[in-house]
Parts: structure tokens; sequence; C-alpha cells
């Protein structure tokens, strides 16, 4: 794993991989098209952000790598990368429970606010991957 260096790209495994937190300044990427959807990456050291059809979808701050990404009707997982601990914001269905698993731990149950933004942080350890699973919790 490491750093994606076209900013984003498909995976065979149907999945996104995006993100180089080793930029010193910001670079962007825009109308990335994988399965129909149009993808938007920001990232450097500080920050990477990716929106899908001009909405919200991740951040974290400072910027990392992200593989694997991929986004179903049960939540999200994704492997995570970077220099340091992160501080990671996603966006899911609005004013629901879900269960976050980081580096396969139960990390307990979180509720998204009414626009659906889910705060966590990931300690990320000498750019080794961090896998992150989100599943949606059933009622």
């Amino acid at each position: 794993m490491s750093v994606v260096k076209g900013l984003i790209q498909s995976e065979d495994n149907g999945t996104i991989s995006f993100g180089d937190y080793n930029l010193e300044e910001k670079s962007k990427l825009s109308d990335f098209g994988h399965k129909g959807d149009l993808y938007k990456v920001k990232t450097f050291k500080e920050i990477t952000k990716l929106e899908k059809n001009g909405s919200f979808v991740y951040e974290s701050v400072p910027g990392t790598a992200v593989n694997d990404f991929e986004i179903t009707d049960e939540g999200m997982s994704f492997k995570v990368e970077g220099t340091g601990d992160a501080q990671i914001t996603v966006e899911l269905e609005g004013d629901t429970e879900y269960t976050v698993f980081i580096d396969d731990m139960n990390a307990g149950k979180m509720k998204t606010n009414l626009a659906g933004k889910l705060m966590f942080s990931v300690e990320l350890d000498n750019n080794e991957p961090s896998p992150v699973k989100i599943v949606k919790n059933q009622l």
C-alpha cells in the first residue's frame, strides 16, 4: 500500500483508491469517472477530501492515502494510511446508527447527525494501512 500517484484510480476489485499525504502543495483532480459516478479529490499533507457527484464523501486531517474504498447500502469500507493519527469524517445515511471497526477491532456504535456526518479518529502507525469498516446497524 502506498500513496496514489495519480491522486485517484479505479482498482481491479471495483473499488477506488485516492490521496497522497506526501504532497507539500494541494493537488486536485475533478471529473474522475467510476461506475457511472464522477469523483473529485483534493489532497496533500494537511488534508484529503473526496466528493462524489458534487457531494461530500470523505475527509481526513491530516492528509491520508485511501485504498479499496467502497460504499454499499450497508456502509463503507477502506484501508487508510498516513504519517500520523488522522481525524476522519465520512458521510453516510443521516440520523442512523453504525458500528465502526478499525484494524478489525470494534470501535463502538456511532450515530450520524442529520446530515449523515460521522467522525472518528484512526491511530496510524508508520505508514502501515489500517482497515476501516463501517456497518449500518439493523433495527
